[in-house]
């Protein structure tokens, strides 16, 4: 029960346990230790005694008691925040000042011998019965064994450890214990069959070779310890054991056992990193001979397999030596053996050795390759990327290598664009034009230049589309050979298979150079039938008979382009007629050709420049006057507010310039005034009227019609209201 008593002791008054603390559990207390008693572990309260002692009222077991009357819908009514307000810190300081202390089990005082085998006999039942329950625990036989270490009792140690290793024989940390043990007490011979057992058994597991051969090491039987390695090597371990081998050699002074250990480990695990640590360790002893060996023999036996970093040791090496050839020799076999993207790291130390000891051709030619290998790499990602074939281009070209140069031009110019589309195609065409010219400017072969320009021609798709500035740059190229004809056939077929505006022009310049005028205007010809809708087609062929002389050829060819029922740009022609009529001081002309733009146009700005032309050109104030209330009138008809203020504004600037004070304050006076007005929105039906503001001119001249038309509106709306609202307005008249 809770409060049983100690057996064969009835009757005897119970008293609170020490060992308790809630000061349950009732019994005898034992003055050097606590009452053998059955304890209940820690936990809640007994669920028993207070379901047993129930509330007065008769309530539910194990509920407590409702003051409230509610039930389960008792709730806070007061919700209003209590004044007195209490913060978190405070509530944990409170939780830690009333935490109890932890029950401590009071300490055991063993007084005879008697106690001492009595707590052993308990104790060693306690561990049994805990191995037994839980066999495969090892912290349990660890404990165990310890346990009986700690009482002196080697032998049952041994015997626990013994029954452990039974259970699980590759247990590592079994045997750690169990050797430690053996060695913390100075059981050497015990230790040392331990280890022989441990590393049969676990051969591959190092911990135990590398604590047997420290051991034997620390009792100075270095003969032992050698035979351990010996013994440890014929398995083939990693690295690290072999070159702990090495450093006992050289602990024991024994520099060319620790040798012939090093080339076993070579000849056993012929790596990259066995080399180094071979030639490291030669060095070390200053055998450089030995050392370069190691070095190319590994370069001999591994080849492929070796990285950067071997190669970098192996030329450091070299130089340490004071070998500047030697290393610069493995420098350059390393950068062409290893793959591109392999070697930065080799690349960069290069570069500072040839800036440390190399001359300036050499450090030139590092910067070149280094260069050459990035756009390489930029054209295996994208062949296609034009800039990286135009930097590439000029790199070998400000080396000079001629054939190289061409190679690369040559590659650059076999990736066409898959597109055929002209802004695809754009810069792949200057490759071909920056090779012409190379050909043209540096090597002095113009047949060369000449099959590239032809080559060049066939790639382009004309049907698509062409670049006129193929052509031009092609035929400049044959006038500069000053084969005349060959350009001229050029241009003729770019006229035949592109027809673009600046193949006529160029090919016209050309010929104007010449002075083949004739040539000059059946290459117009050509143009106005091409385009007879641009207007610069017949602009160009007025300025050339314009330049000739030929004023009555001009005046007939804008007669003809005025004509044309449709232009893109129609006032560029009207312009350069009026222009070619001013030129030639023909005013009356121009005057004309201004009257005939008036009836063909009635746009603002032609009543402007009308104006400007009499007033500044022909002097004739007049006439600009008449212009000017000509189009105002016009503006006027057509309700067009602002045109008509533009006007005026021109003719007042005008005069101002070119007239008198009359005519200035007649022209001010007729200037209009910017107002707000508001308008009536349309909307739909049973929706309120809606109306917006905007910006008018009030014109002088139009106020006596203005004040009619106002007058008018006002009356409609008051028959619209009248007929809304069904009752006349008081007095009968609109207000």
């Amino acid at each position: 029960g809770y409060g049983g008593r100690r057996a064969g002791a009835p009757g005897r008054a119970r008293e609170a346990c020490g060992a308790c603390p809630l000061g349950r559990h009732k019994g005898p207390r034992n003055p050097r230790g606590p009452a053998l008693l059955w304890v209940r572990p820690p936990g809640p309260p007994h669920r028993r005694s207070v379901a047993m002692s129930g509330p007065p009222g008769g309530g539910r077991r194990g509920r407590p008691e409702d003051t409230t009357g509610m039930g389960k819908a008792a709730m806070v009514r007061n919700k209003t925040s209590n004044p007195q307000q209490i913060t978190a810190e405070q509530l944990l300081r409170e939780a830690v000042d009333r935490q109890e202390k932890e029950a401590k089990p009071p300490k055991q005082y063993i007084a005879d011998e008697d106690e001492l085998q009595m707590y052993k006999v308990r104790k060693r039942k306690e561990y049994e019965d805990v191995i037994r329950m839980q066999r495969q625990n090892v912290g349990a036989w660890v404990k165990y064994a310890q346990w009986e270490g700690s009482q002196q009792e080697f032998r049952r140690a041994r015997s626990i450890f013994e029954r452990a290793l039974h259970v699980e024989y590759q247990n590592i940390s079994i045997w750690l214990k169990y050797l430690e043990m053996e060695m913390k007490n100075k059981f050497v011979n015990h230790a040392r069959n331990l280890f022989d057992r441990v590393t049969q058994l676990l051969p591959r597991v190092d911990q135990f070779w590398y604590k047997y051969a420290y051991m034997e090491e620390l009792l100075g039987n270095y003969a032992g310890a050698r035979g351990i390695y010996e013994r440890w090597m014929e398995w083939e371990p990693d690295d690290n054991a072999w070159l702990q081998y090495v450093k006992f050699e050289e602990r024991c002074k024994e520099v060319e056992k620790g040798r012939r250990v090093m080339e076993r480990y070579v000849n056993v695990r012929p790596t990259q990193s066995g080399f180094l640590k071979l030639t490291k360790f030669e060095e070390k002893h200053n055998n450089v001979a030995r050392a370069r060996s190691g070095f190319e023999k590994g370069v001999e036996l591994l080849g492929n397999e070796l990285d950067e970093k071997f190669y970098m040791k192996f030329a450091q090496f070299e130089q340490r030596q004071k070998e500047m050839e030697r290393a610069q020799a493995i420098y350059k076999l390393a950068l062409d053996v290893l793959p591109k993207g392999a070697s930065d790291e080799l690349y960069r130390a290069y570069v500072s050795f040839e800036k440390q000891h190399g001359d300036r051709d050499a450090i030139e030619e590092v910067v070149l390759n280094k260069r050459r290998y990035i756009y390489e790499e930029g054209i295996k990602k994208n062949p296609r990327n034009y800039d990286v074939w135009f930097d590439y281009c000029r790199l070998e070209e400000s080396v000079g290598d001629v054939g190289r140069i061409r190679e690369v031009y040559e590659r650059a110019i076999s990736n066409k664009p898959p597109v055929m589309q002209k802004r695809f195609w754009r810069r792949y065409i200057y490759l071909w034009i920056y090779y012409a010219l190379f050909e043209e400017l540096q090597t002095g072969d113009m047949d060369k230049a000449r099959a590239v320009y032809d080559a060049v021609l066939k790639v382009v798709p004309h049907k698509q589309f062409s670049f006129a500035k193929l052509w031009k740059i092609y035929a400049e190229f044959e006038v500069r050979q000053l084969n005349i004809d060959r350009a001229r056939l050029i241009f003729g077929r770019a006229i035949a298979e592109c027809s673009k505006e600046r193949i006529f022009l160029d090919y016209a310049d050309l010929e104007m150079r010449l002075g083949n005028i004739d040539r000059c205007r059946k290459i117009y010809e050509k143009f106005l039938e091409a385009h007879p809708h641009n207007p610069k087609a017949w602009n160009v062929y007025v300025d050339l008979e314009d330049s000739v002389g030929e004023v009555e050829r001009a005046r007939a060819l804008c007669d003809l382009a005025i004509q044309q029922d449709r232009l893109d740009m129609p006032e560029l022609v009207w312009k350069r007629y009026i222009d070619l009529e001013v030129s030639n001081d023909e005013l009356e002309r121009g005057r004309k050709v201004w009257l005939r733009l008036l009836e063909k146009s009635s746009h603002c700005r032609v009543f402007i420049a009308y104006s400007e032309f009499e007033a500044s050109t022909a002097s004739s104030m007049p006439n600009c006057r008449e212009a000017l209330e000509r189009g105002i009138k016009h503006f006027k008809s057509e309700q067009r507010s602002d045109e008509r203020a533009m006007l005026l504004e021109q003719w007042l600037k005008l005069e101002r310039e070119h007239g008198d004070e009359a005519a200035v304050e007649a022209v001010e006076k007729r200037q209009p005034k910017r107002v707000k007005k508001r308008r009536k929105l349309p909307t739909e039906e049973g929706q309120p009227d809606a109306f917006e503001e905007y910006m008018d001119y009030v014109f002088p001249d139009d106020k006596p019609e203005q004040q009619n038309l106002k007058i008018l509106e006002m009356a409609r709306m008051w028959k619209a209201r009248k007929l809304a609202g069904g009752a006349a307005v008081p007095g009968g008249e609109p207000s």
